[in-house]
């Protein structure tokens, strides 16, 4: 029999990367935890961590048993909400989402969730997709709007990941200019044909992916302004202090003073989707509320500006 709080404890080392930091977070000592991961090692027979003076990493049989423990938290967090609903008769929906893509697809969604099961009590968490997928994984939220750039869907293709994932739509970044840029009236442009102009960033993956993009075709951007908020970078950009390269829903609807531009294809994308904790995606509520997000991504597919706004 494997001890839960043995499978709680190496989740703990997993996230934090240390038995100390661990050990802090669960409010235990360093001991305790090397203590809890060795015995889950004998009972099992096999390593689950490698330690060295950089850390501590988990072994495949870590993975293994890490993602069981995501799962086994998951569906303790389930059954307890299940009984609190039996006790108040109330149900308990919280759904995690970045900003941009919270905007545009929740509001219409909530409104129809809560339509088809009256009484049930929403909570929505602000959550960069990163966060909003641990947090599904753990059981800590019932679903999560979230997007990944370019390559393969969150969680390692072929493996069974205790998250389901069902796309929503694609989001390509559009470059936004000034209105008087003389590139302004353009109907795409290459990343590379603003190789001499300064940027300005909406939050920290568009400059990881601005940064790759300018590798691949032989510059580095000079970065002018850094925010972690589209419609401040977008007023930076208006006034003139440079470009900048941002989603389409981001531009919906497009802010006064700029011009917005397609990239060149194949340009940058991230795509958008739902993940909910896996054995759950027939459960009515998730059931509602994905189909629900499916009509508003449907609907937005015609708000997001598809050619130069001029």
């Amino acid at each position: 029999m494997i001890d839960v709080q043995r499978l709680r404890v190496l989740r703990a080392v997993a996230e934090h990367g240390s038995f100390n930091r661990a050990a802090t977070a669960l409010r235990l000592t360093p001991s305790a935890v090397s203590q809890h991961v060795a015995a889950l090692e004998r009972s099992l027979g096999t390593r689950v961590v490698e330690r060295s003076t950089r850390g501590v990493t988990l072994t495949p049989a870590g993975h293994i048993m890490v993602g069981a423990a995501e799962s086994v938290a998951a569906e303790l967090t389930h059954a307890r909400r299940e009984v609190d609903r039996l006790g108040t008769g109330r149900t308990q929906f919280t759904v995690a989402t970045f900003t941009s893509g919270g905007r545009l697809l929740l509001p219409g969604a909530l409104a129809r969730l809560t339509a088809a099961h009256p009484g049930t009590v929403v909570h929505v968490r602000e959550a960069e997709p990163e966060e909003a997928l641990r947090l599904v994984r753990q059981g800590a939220v019932d679903a999560a709007v979230a997007y990944h750039f370019d390559g393969p869907l969150p969680g390692e293709p072929g493996r069974r990941t205790p998250v389901e994932w069902t796309a929503l739509l694609a989001d390509p970044l559009h470059m936004v200019l000034p209105e008087a840029h003389p590139l302004a009236g353009r109907r795409a442009l290459d990343i590379a044909e603003l190789a001499e102009e300064p940027w300005v960033l909406g939050c920290l993956k568009t400059e990881a992916y601005l940064r790759r993009y300018a590798d691949r075709a032989g510059f580095t951007p000079e970065v002018r302004g850094t925010t972690t908020d589209y419609f401040f970078a977008c007023s930076l950009v208006a006034a003139g202090l440079g470009v900048s390269l941002i989603p389409s829903i981001a531009l919906a609807p497009p802010p006064p003073g700029v011009r917005v531009v397609p990239v060149s294809p194949p340009g940058p994308a991230r795509h958008i989707g739902v993940a909910v904790p896996r054995g759950r995606g027939d459960h009515p509520y998730v059931t509602t509320l994905v189909g629900a997000l499916r009509d508003e991504a449907a609907a937005v597919r015609t708000i997001v500006p598809p050619c130069p706004v001029i």
